[in-house]
């Protein structure tokens, strides 16, 4: 998922068990989108996932392995320069994460927890982590059998942290426990049994949640009411014609006026174009392009909002689009290489 920032910089984590060079940093021509790669660090395994300090000083990673763990970095001009031993955060197969309420967080996906490490005012990691485990199960046989938190994400006010799981077709809502900082659950909310959520983006106004399911291909719009924390799912919405074959959805990210949501595709190997209604409430499938390589893991747009990058990770490279203001649609700009490629961030 991008971030907010000025975008001169991206960074792009990958799997170096299969190959990936680790965090690869790239030059961003922000006029077209077009990535250059300046140097990679590879200090850090399966580095798949990113989350950049809202001060663009420091990177923080997963290292998604059966004995997870999680990483700081300081970003200089020479590239990331790793502080310390990564720390371990007490689940299995960290996935993503977020920095939230002074800790930073991670959704450990084998494990089916949420893991909290305390950030130093120098950018470092704490130790030990503390573990809120899931619990529960879906009706996937093989996907479903117990929980696999897949993200963590603060709502845009910054008093609630959203963790979806997968394995549960649920997403818990969290508040900081008064005494130390960490998410207690406050709630959770249920959606369509076997839909399989997996990521969750905010609209720009704050009011709607759209969740990515994973398992049905599709696209759950939620009210979000910050006041009370209460998310509210309404209809889904197919993110795929229906002749469209086997996908599982990886990432759904938020124009900047709301008026469109893109989609990555795996399996499909496309964006799905979404407009989405004035209200916030509901989508629809306007087309879909391909996303110019194969199993597109991630989808970012650049913080300018002209942009979309797709991290396709069994083709091994990172793709840009320039986006058509007017209709949402993606025309393809370039590409450049990154075995094993799974997530962009901007700084």
């Amino acid at each position: 998922m991008g971030t907010t920032g000025s975008g001169q910089r991206a960074y792009i984590g990958s799997f170096t068990s299969a190959g990936g060079r680790g965090i690869i940093t790239a030059a961003v021509d922000a006029e077209t989108g077009a990535l250059t790669p300046l140097h990679a660090t590879d200090e850090v395994r399966d580095p798949s996932y990113l989350a950049p300090a809202p001060d663009g000083r420091h990177l923080y990673a997963v290292s998604e392995t059966s004995d997870g763990a999680a990483a700081a970095f300081a970003l200089t001009e020479k590239g990331p320069a790793l502080l310390g031993a990564p720390i371990p955060v007490g689940g299995a197969a960290p996935t993503h994460l977020a920095l939230w309420s002074g800790h930073l967080l991670t959704a450990n996906y084998t494990s089916g927890s949420v893991s909290a490490l305390s950030v130093r005012a120098d950018g470092t990691l704490t130790e030990p982590a503390v573990v809120l485990q899931h619990t529960g199960s879906g009706p996937h046989p093989d996907r479903q059998e117990g929980p696999h938190a897949h993200a963590v994400l603060p709502d845009p006010t910054g008093r609630w942290l959203l963790s979806v799981d997968l394995g549960t077709d649920s997403v818990r809502i969290c508040e900081p426990d008064p005494a130390s900082g960490v998410p207690a659950i406050r709630h959770e909310v249920r959606l369509r049994p076997g839909s399989g959520p997996r990521h969750l983006a905010f609209h720009p106004r704050g009011d709607h949640a759209y969740v990515i399911n994973e398992l049905s291909s599709t696209a759950t719009p939620c009210h979000w009411d910050a006041t009370t924390g209460t998310l509210t799912p309404l209809a889904e919405t197919a993110v795929l014609p229906p002749d469209a074959g086997g996908n599982h959805p990886s990432e759904l990210v938020v124009s900047p006026d709301g008026r469109f949501a893109w989609v990555a595709n795996r399996g499909h190997d496309s964006i799905s174009v979404l407009a989405v209604a004035p209200s916030g409430e509901s989508f629809s499938l306007v087309t879909t392009v391909p996303c110019g390589g194969h199993w597109p893991r991630d989808l970012a747009l650049h913080p300018g909002g002209r942009h979309l990058y797709a991290a396709n990770e069994r083709s091994g490279d990172v793709t840009w689009f320039s986006v058509d203001p007017a209709t949402g649609v993606p025309e393809a700009g370039g590409s450049i290489e990154a075995p094993a490629a799974s997530c962009v961030v901007f700084v």
